[in-house]
């Protein structure tokens, strides 16, 4: 019901993102979840319950849409990166909290064995509504709402530091009305008729599916969901070692997912996303041959390596695909596409997860650790599409990357007006209109 309620939720958000803006969007996300977890906490029955998972799994496409776009428009590019990476590695410390609560209430004999983990899950919700007032909303919606003033007022604020400030911050903000006239230019009427506008839209958005599929469907759909199917297949059985080894073991993800946020944006996004689908690959290859071994030699020790490769799976995984999936996301779509591209990411999501949870249980029940080489064989061809699919996207503006696909005439049409359109806005504070090459040449790689 979570992931039925999330998939139709798809369709509303880029005209609800567009319409109430990126803060108010989380805002209606964050009622809705903490309504969500309200119902399940106090469900009387099944069909309450499941009632509730739907509310939940309708709210939280909004906010993770609205939330990593927003990150990404408040930023500066050179922070932008990081900024994205630590919102999807910031998911770890939900699951820690999830883990640790569940680990200590369900040796419980009353309903609070899950109610209690039901209603924590209203907390974060209750925060993000309660801080959301210091959030500034994105310069980016302003602009295309025709609010230019507010949008240049948040970028003086926060992006208006150093000795160049003040002229940085206006070259941003034309660059910015710019790009976005364009895109407005080039956007179809009907909201989803982008997805199939031209050839540079279409491959955007389907790089977006394939992400979304990715993420979910690299083999971390086990682990999440199943692990105690698959400490059974080697022999772990006791339930309070299989919720050390989930609790543990998302302790660790967190511990490596913050520090590989922090390196991996600094490097080529292709790179990173080879060495993770490669990495991923070998580690599925080695645990599918030690729960072999553990299944025909019926050889405790062969649970050892299998343990061992569950922990070392994290780091690759967190490479690419959590700490630069939201980074990538964001890059690859223009304004005007952004949160379109981000909902179709979320629609995959949630077909990959709908598919994991309905079909990964009756495949390891049914041929057990054979399974595995399912995965092992899609693992390649992700780094199949990996390679021949994904463009370059590290080290460039929001607004050099609106038209990468498109050629260099759209980029022309920018170019050409953006020192019109500053000399404009330099004329109304008595500037002169003019601007120093090195200026120019920090804010291309800054703005």
């Amino acid at each position: 019901m979570y992931s039925l309620g999330a998939l139709m939720s798809i369709p509303f958000i880029p005209s609800t993102s567009q319409f109430l803006g990126r803060r108010r969007t989380i805002l209606l996300a964050s009622f809705i979840m903490c309504l969500g977890a309200a119902l399940q906490a106090s469900a009387i029955n099944t069909s309450m319950f499941l009632a509730s998972r739907w509310v939940l799994g309708f709210g939280i496409p909004f906010a993770i849409v609205n939330a990593s776009s927003l990150i990404g428009e408040l930023s500066y590019a050179n922070e932008r990166p990081v900024m994205t990476s630590l919102f999807n590695a910031s998911w770890f410390v939900g699951a820690i909290i999830a883990a640790g609560t569940t680990y200590g209430t369900f040796q419980m004999e009353s309903t609070w064995a899950w109610r209690l983990p039901s209603l924590l899950q209203l907390v974060p919700s209750a925060f993000q509504m309660g801080f959301m007032a210091w959030c500034p909303e994105s310069p980016r919606w302003l602009v295309s709402r025709d609010r230019g003033e507010e949008a240049l007022a948040i970028l003086k604020r926060y992006h208006g530091e150093g000795k160049d400030g003040e002229e940085f911050v206006r070259l941003e903000f034309a660059l910015m009305q710019e790009t976005l006239r364009v895109e407005r230019e080039m956007a179809s009427r009907w909201v989803w008729a982008d997805v199939v506008r031209d050839a540079a839209m279409r491959r955007r958005f389907l790089i977006a599916a394939v992400v979304g599929f990715f993420t979910q469907w690299s083999g971390n759909g086990l682990l999440s969901f199943y692990m105690k199917k698959i400490l059974g297949l080697v022999g772990i059985v006791d339930n309070r070692t299989v919720q050390k080894v989930i609790l543990s073991n998302t302790c660790w993800g967190f511990i490596n997912a913050v520090p590989i946020a922090l390196l991996a944006p600094r490097f080529p996004r292709r790179t990173m996303f080879l060495t993770c689908t490669i990495g991923t690959a070998c580690v599925y290859t080695v645990w599918t041959v030690a729960s072999a071994r553990s299944a025909i030699e019926n050889s405790a020790a062969a649970s050892i390596p299998v343990l061992v490769f569950i922990y070392v799976y994290s780091p690759f995984y967190n490479i690419g695909w959590n700490a630069l999936a939201y980074t990538y996301m964001v890059e690859l779509f223009p304004y005007e596409q952004r949160s379109k591209g981000i909902a179709v990411e979320q629609l995959t999501v949630r077909f990959a997860v709908f598919f994991n949870t309905y079909v990964n249980p009756i495949a390891l029940d049914a041929i057990g650790w054979k399974y595995y080489i399912v995965y092992c064989v899609w693992i390649l061809v992700e780094i199949a599409t990996v390679y021949l699919l994904f463009p370059e996207t590290h080290n460039r503006t929001l607004e050099e990357l609106s038209f990468m696909f498109e050629g260099k005439e759209a980029q022309d049409r920018v170019t050409k007006n953006v020192d019109k359109a500053l000399e404009i806005e330099l004329a109304s504070v008595g500037a002169d209109g003019t601007m120093g090459e090195e200026t120019k040449g920090a804010v291309e790689h800054k703005a």
